[in-house]
């Protein structure tokens, strides 16, 4: 069993780091709300840290799960950061949603100080985390992260080196571009079906063990129908994502129009104050007058 870290308890780093410290590996966490890193430790019976730095001190693997690439920096290099308390040999392991830019600048940072780096963002969402079923794209030397996945998939089903430092944001970014033009067809095909006076349920019923089937129908139809849409990745952090995609697309020449566009319908609904809304709540523009 390891010494381990966990920074970051929002929804997702909440039961990751949970199901670590239920596998039997001695963790401790930090959060900015030191009431949520005192929550945590008296439901699962690990410990708490006053800092990042505080946190990794003495743990062969720290993980971290924040909000975005200044979220990173700052848990990882700056004040009282984790790479100031981590031990050479040690394994700082990424699970925020960051750029490829910032994961190769972290992953030198750490080579330099003597201990590994893996990029390593999410799929899943909430549910995921919370059920330890996440699907984990990985980026770094192939010996560190071959060390550090045991400890990956106390919360995952499955983890995947893809290559370099990097390579797992860059890949997390094909899942958003994949997802986000998934969404907006969902979208239109259930408001196209409602405005043709078809039962939508019976339409997904009768679509969706076909070619037209995807995660996104069989887990999110019947809410987009009812309009509600607190379920799951919320819009304003699908567009910190695309922004990242779209960024990345811009330095390597892909072209990437329907993203884009997608992009700009996420905006609309942020406009119509729906930014804490699930993704799914794009058919939200379709149905309303």
């Amino acid at each position: 069993m390891a010494k381990a870290a966990f920074i970051g308890l929002g929804v997702m780093g909440y039961p990751m780091a949970g199901w670590m410290q239920k596998a039997g590996h001695e963790v401790t966490v930090y959060n900015r709300t030191a009431a949520k890193a005192e929550k945590w430790a008296a439901e699962y019976g690990g410990s708490f840290a006053p800092t990042p730095k505080a946190a990794a001190e003495g743990a062969d693997f720290v993980m971290a799960c924040v909000g975005d690439d200044p979220d990173l920096r700052m848990v990882t290099i700056g004040a009282d950061g984790a790479f100031d308390g981590m031990k050479p040999g040690a394994t700082f392991v990424d699970h925020t949603t960051a750029s490829a830019e910032a994961a190769r600048e972290l992953y030198a940072t750490a080579k330099e100080r003597g201990f590994g780096f893996v990029d390593a963002p999410v799929s899943g969402g909430q549910a995921g985390a919370e059920n330890g079923q996440l699907t984990v794209m990985c980026g770094g030397d192939e010996e560190v992260y071959a060390a550090a996945e045991p400890l990956i998939m106390t919360y995952a089903k499955a983890s995947k080196r893809l290559g370099a430092a990097g390579a797992g944001q860059l890949t997390k970014m094909v899942n958003q571009i994949c997802i986000a033009g998934l969404v907006q067809g969902l979208s239109e095909a259930l408001a196209f079906a409602q405005k043709a006076g078809l039962d939508g349920e019976a339409v997904v019923e009768a679509i969706s063990q076909g070619a037209a089937g995807s995660w996104q129908m069989s887990n999110r139809y019947k809410t987009m129908l009812a309009d509600e849409f607190e379920f799951g990745f919320a819009v304003d952090w699908m567009r910190k994502d695309l922004g990242i995609c779209l960024a990345e697309a811009k330095r390597n020449g892909a072209r990437l129009p329907v993203t884009a566009l997608v992009d700009q319908f996420y905006s609309g609904v942020q406009q119509r104050g729906g930014g804490r809304w699930d993704t799914s709540s794009l058919i939200k523009l379709l149905n309303d007058k």
